[in-house]
């Protein structure tokens, strides 16, 4: 006869060897650089829904988010959603422009259900040369990519 000590750890040993596997079972995040993005869901919706912004197009680039940044969105009194679109209009640049941004400096990082684009852009004109930094935030569920940020 088994004493209920002996069955008790060996059920802690095989709890805990089970928690061990699962944790180490996570993968590590994976890095997506330049043209390749473009391939991803996360790209493409990227790409999507700044060609949308850019037209002015809000209510299509707006049903790119997650079903939480949609009911964010649509909570905000109209002269504040117009207002947004307004300067989110005037900062953004057209799709082809984006997606050469992304091919030069993009960097796409995925960990389990969560994506970050960065994008270091750099824009010459007659005014001279400016740099900056674009960040992307995403929710993946299997093979759709949501912007939740």
């Amino acid at each position: 006869m088994t004493t209920p000590s002996r069955n008790f750890r060996g059920f802690v040993t095989v709890a805990v060897l089970a928690l061990a596997g699962a944790s180490g079972a996570a993968a590590a995040p994976t890095e997506v650089k330049g043209a390749a993005i473009l391939q991803h869901a996360c790209g493409k919706a990227s790409v999507q829904q700044m060609g949308l912004v850019n037209a002015g197009k809000m209510a299509e680039a707006v049903k790119l988010g997650t079903t939480e940044m949609q009911a964010e969105w649509n909570a905000m009194p109209a002269e504040d959603r117009e207002m947004l679109t307004g300067m989110m209009k005037e900062m953004s640049v057209s799709a082809a422009e984006f997606t050469k941004d992304i091919e030069a400096g993009g960097l796409l990082v995925i960990d389990g259900a969560d994506g970050t684009l960065t994008v270091k852009q750099e824009h010459k004109d007659e005014n001279g040369t400016s740099t900056g930094t674009m960040t992307q935030k995403f929710k993946l569920d299997g093979a759709t990519c949501r912007i939740s940020k």
